[in-house]
C-alpha cells in the first residue's frame, strides 16, 4: 500500500470511528426521550392509568414464569426436548415481532419522519431509534426471557459466552424485526382504507389458522407431543427468526457443526434486518406521509335506484353503508367463517358422521347475518339526528335499515339450501333449511329493529378502525349481544327442533319444521318493526342524546 492509499486509508477509518462515536453518543438522548414517552402513558385518566397498572402486572407475572421456566429446564436431564421447546417458542416471539405490525399496525411513537427537521444524520438516527425501541414492554419481556436462556444453557463456560452472544444477537433481531415491520406498517398503511384492509387479513388469518390449533389440540402430547415439537423445531432452526435461539440449543444438544452455521444465519439475518432498517429510515426522513385517494362518484347511487319516499331514502342510504363502511362490511367478511371453524372444530373430534355436516354451515351463517343489525342505530353517530328532527319517521327508519339485510340474506338462503341439499343428498331437507333460516332472519331483523333502538351502544365511530373499541363500551354491550343471540335461537327452536326430527327420526316432521319457522319468522319480523317504530318514536332525543355522549 502505497503511502497516499495508507493516509486515506487512516482517514477512513477516523470517519468511521466519529461517526459511530457520534452515534453512539446519541443514544442515551433517545433512551431519554422513550422513558418520557412511556412516563406519559401515566398521565391519564385514573382509570385508564388503573387499566395500565393491571395490564402491566400481567405482562410481568407471566414474565416471571417464563423465566422461572427457562431457569427450571437447566436442571431437565432430557436436553433434547428442552431445545426443541425452546427453538420452536423463541422461533414464533421473535416472528411476532415482525408480522403483528404489518397485520393489525401500531401508533410508533419514535417514527423516523418525526425527526426530519432536526438535522439528524441517517445512521445516527437510526441507531438511536433502535436503541430507543428497546424500552418498550415486548422488547424489554423478549430481553429478559432471552437472557434466562443463557441460564438454560449453563453447562460450561464456553457455552455460558456462547448463548450470551446468542441472547444478544436475538434481542437485537426481534428489536430490529419490529422496527422494520412498524416502520413499513407506518408508511404503507397511512391510509384508513389499508389499516382496514390489513386489519381484516389478519382476522381472517388468525380465524383461518383455528383448523391447525384444532388439528394439535388433538394429538396426544403425553406420547407424540414432543417429537412434533422437535420436527418443528429441526425446519425452525434454520430460519432466520429461529437460528439464534438454535446456536446454544444445539450445542448443548452435541451439534456442534449446525451451531456453527445456525450463528452465521443469525447474524446474516441481523445484518439484514439492520441494512433495512438504516435504508428505510434513509427514505422515510425525505419521503412525506401518503394521502389516501379521493373517489369521486357519479350519480345518485342508491338513492336513484330506491323508491322516492321516506323508507327509500333510508333504505338507500343503509345500501351505501353497508357497501363502503368498513364496520359494516367487516362483519359480513366474518360471517362465512364462523362456520368453516364449526365444522373443522366437529371434524377433529369426529363428533357429526356422514354427510349430516352439510346442513350446518347456512343456518349458522344467516344466524349471524340477522343478529348483525342489533346495534345498527348506534352506526350513524351523530347523523342519526336527519331522521330524529324528520319527525315521527320510525316505520320508515326501521324498513329502509332492513333492506340491506334483505337483498344479502334471502339469495344467500336459496342458494345456500341447493348447496346444501346438494351435499346432503336429500331434496326434502330444503324444507326444514328454508324454515330455520328464515325464521333467524326474520327473528333477528325484527328484535334488531327493537334492540336497535331501545338499547343502542357506542361502536366506533365514522371512519375509525372497525378493530377500535371505545372506552365506554362495558357491560351493556355484552348483555344486549348475548340477549339478542338467545332470543333468536329461542324463537328459532320450535323449528329447529323439527329439522332435527325430520332428519333423524321421520322426514315428515320436514314440513313441519317448514311451517313453524315461517310462522314464526314473520309475527316476530313484523312486531318488531311496528315496536321498533314505536320506540323510535318515543326515544328519538334520548338515542340523539346517546350519539352526542359516545361521539
Amino acid at each position: 500500500m502505497t503511502i497516499p492509499d495508507r493516509a486515506r486509508a487512516v482517514r477512513y477509518a477516523r470517519r468511521l470511528g466519529d461517526g459511530v462515536t457520534d452515534a453512539l453518543a446519541d443514544v442515551p438522548r433517545f433512551l431519554r426521550l422513550k422513558l418520557a414517552l412511556l412516563g406519559g402513558a401515566f398521565r391519564r385518566s385514573p382509570w385508564q392509568v388503573v387499566g395500565l397498572v393491571l395490564a402491566s402486572l400481567y405482562g410481568v407475572g407471566m414474565m416471571a414464569l417464563l423465566v422461572a421456566g427457562l431457569i427450571a429446564a437447566r436442571f431437565v436431564p432430557d436436553v433434547a426436548s428442552v431445545r426443541s421447546i425452546v427453538i420452536v417458542a423463541g422461533t414464533v416471539v421473535t416472528t411476532g415481532f415482525l408480522l403483528l405490525p404489518l397485520v393489525f399496525g401500531v401508533d410508533d411513537t419514535l417514527d423516523p419522519r418525526k425527526f426530519a427537521l432536526f438535522g439528524i444524520t441517517k445512521n445516527r438516527l437510526a441507531v438511536g431509534l433502535a436503541a430507543g425501541s428497546i424500552l418498550s414492554v415486548p422488547a424489554i419481556v423478549l430481553a429478559v426471557c432471552v437472557l434466562a436462556t443463557v441460564v438454560t444453557w449453563s453447562h460450561g463456560f464456553w457455552l455460558v459466552l456462547l448463548a450470551l452472544v446468542s441472547a444478544l444477537i436475538a434481542i437485537a433481531t426481534g428489536v430490529l424485526a419490529g422496527r422494520v415491520a412498524t416502520a413499513v406498517a407506518g408508511f404503507l398503511l397511512d391510509t384508513r382504507r389499508a389499516r382496514e384492509l390489513t386489519g381484516v387479513v389478519g382476522v381472517l388469518l388468525v380465524v383461518l389458522i383455528s383448523p391447525l390449533v384444532l388439528s394439535l389440540s388433538n394429538v396426544d402430547w403425553g406420547a407424540q407431543g414432543l417429537s412434533i415439537v422437535g420436527v418443528f423445531a429441526d425446519i425452525l432452526r434454520w430460519s432466520p427468526m429461529g437460528a439464534a435461539w438454535a446456536v446454544p440449543a444445539d450445542t448443548a444438544a452435541g451439534h456442534g457443526g449446525a451451531a456453527a452455521l445456525e450463528l452465521v444465519i443469525a447474524l446474516a439475518a441481523l445484518a439484514a434486518l439492520w441494512v433495512a432498517w438504516r435504508a428505510l429510515v434513509a427514505y422515510m426522513i425525505v419521503t412525506p406521509s401518503r394521502s389516501a385517494d379521493v373517489k369521486t362518484y357519479s350519480g345518485l347511487g342508491w338513492f336513484g335506484l330506491m323508491p322516492a319516499n321516506a323508507w327509500g331514502a333510508v333504505a338507500a342510504r343503509s345500501l351505501t353503508y353497508w357497501a363502503r363502511d368498513a364496520r359494516y362490511w367487516v362483519s359480513l367478511v366474518m360471517i362465512p367463517v364462523i362456520p368453516v371453524i364449526v365444522l373443522v372444530a366437529f371434524g377433529v373430534v369426529h363428533a357429526i358422521p356422514g354427510t349430516y355436516p352439510a346442513l350446518l354451515p347456512l343456518p349458522i351463517m344467516v344466524l349471524f347475518l340477522g343478529w348483525a343489525a342489533h346495534n345498527d342505530v348506534a352506526y350513524d353517530g351523530t347523523a342519526v339526528w336527519l331522521h330524529v328532527v324528520a319527525g315521527r319517521v320510525g316505520l320508515a327508519d326501521r324498513v329502509g335499515r332492513l333492506v340491506p339485510l334483505l337483498f344479502i340474506g334471502i339469495p344467500l338462503i336459496v342458494i345456500g339450501t341447493a348447496v346444501s341439499v346438494y351435499f346432503y343428498g336429500d331434496a326434502r331437507a330444503a324444507l326444514p333449511l328454508v324454515g330455520v333460516t328464515v325464521c333467524e332472519l326474520f327473528v333477528g331483523l325484527g328484535l334488531s329493529s327493537v334492540t336497535s333502538t331501545l338499547a343502542p351502544y357506542p361502536v366506533p365511530k365514522p371512519g375509525d378502525s372497525p378493530f377500535a373499541q371505545p372506552q365506554s363500551v362495558g357491560a351493556v354491550s355484552a348483555v344486549v349481544q348475548g340477549f339478542s343471540l338467545t332470543v333468536i335461537l329461542l324463537l328459532s327452536a320450535p323449528s329447529i327442533t323439527f329439522g332435527v326430527l325430520g332428519v333423524f327420526v321421520d322426514p315428515a316432521w320436514f314440513t313441519a319444521s317448514l311451517w313453524a319457522g315461517l310462522v314464526v319468522g314473520v309475527l316476530a319480523l313484523a312486531g318488531g318493526v311496528l315496536g321498533g317504530a314505536a320506540i323510535f318514536d318515543r326515544r328519538g332525543p334520548q338515542m340523539l342524546a346517546a350519539a352526542v355522549r359516545a361521539a
